[in-house]
């Protein structure tokens, strides 16, 4: 039994069986659809495949940051049992919303002077962000303290590779990161941007692949290049996905034949609300640990 508490926010999109079971706490982002505010709580208020159905037949979405005040109560509800904490944030490169816990774990010194609040920004997003979560709590569960973890995170958060792809642009043309132009004319020729999470926790296009078949491929090239030991790999991998099963399993499936040693250890989650409002469907996105991301 450990004296401290690993937590995080649904943004790592993770089950809640996963969240449980490994003894993570979260907080609940907000999200709007169709001018209705509601929790992204792991789609029990909003299932996955409404949100999308609802997105695709043209209701808006916008999300919310963790305010400080419910960073304060979640944070509060944990010390008040006597223990500390090790929250970790989605990434400061997407969301503000490490500002709002910082300033929250700052504002409960004074109550409880004798607890530590320590706050790692994850410069993740998604499930590469519940990958870094899920191999915390590994290290948790062989003996480490707060300080060793908090240590162990820094260290090693630039290692979760993220890998993106999206058969449909319409929300990066509406977020910005597809110019219209750029946007009209990769519809048009059927192009399928590769992106992925920079060393500073920002989603950033890489490739312009034409094609879902071959920017499956071109996804699961990247993580020969950049897992670690290449095709000998035996560590988990995490997909995640926007109303498109059906092409995650297929990297799946591809994954297991490439790298014998993930069998049984690749997992396929839904993206969440939190980012799903801006990626809208048809994104699927790849993670595993890996080299270093430097640019």
């Amino acid at each position: 039994m450990t004296d401290y508490v690993l937590s995080g926010c649904t943004a790592a999109d993770l089950t809640e069986e996963v969240f449980r079971d490994r003894e993570i706490p979260y907080v609940c982002f907000h999200f709007e659809c169709g001018g209705r505010d509601y929790l992204d709580d792991l789609g029990k208020s909003v299932p996955p495949a409404e949100l999308y159905r609802r997105m695709e037949s043209g209701e808006l979405t916008k999300t919310s940051q963790v305010s400080v005040g419910a960073y304060e109560e979640f944070f509060a509800g944990i010390l008040k049992t006597g223990k500390d904490i090790l929250h970790v944030t989605l990434s400061s490169g997407i969301s503000g919303t490490v500002n709002s816990a910082r300033i929250a774990a700052e504002d409960l010194k004074s109550e409880f002077p004798d607890r530590k609040i320590y706050i790692v920004d994850s410069l993740g997003a998604s499930s590469g962000y519940g990958l870094l979560l899920t191999l915390m709590a590994d290290q948790r569960d062989a003996g480490l303290s707060i300080d060793e973890l908090r240590d162990w995170a820094e260290a090693n958060k630039l290692h979760v590779q993220h890998w993106f792809f999206s058969t449909d642009l319409t929300y990066y043309i509406r977020g910005g990161r597809v110019t219209k132009t750029a946007g009209f004319v990769g519809q048009l020729l059927n192009i399928c941007p590769l992106l992925n999470v920079d060393s500073q926790g920002k989603l950033i296009p890489r490739e312009k692949i034409r094609g879902k078949k071959a920017v499956i491929r071109r996804t699961i090239e990247k993580m020969e290049e950049h897992a670690q030991g290449g095709n000998a790999y035996d560590g988990r991998v995490y997909i995640s996905h926007s109303e498109c099963i059906e092409d995650a399993q297929a990297m799946q499936q591809l994954i297991e034949e490439r790298f014998p040693g993930t069998k049984g250890k690749i997992t396929i989650f839904n993206i969440g609300a939190t980012i799903g409002s801006h990626t809208g469907p048809g994104t699927v996105a790849l993670f595993f640990y890996g080299n270093e991301r430097t640019l």
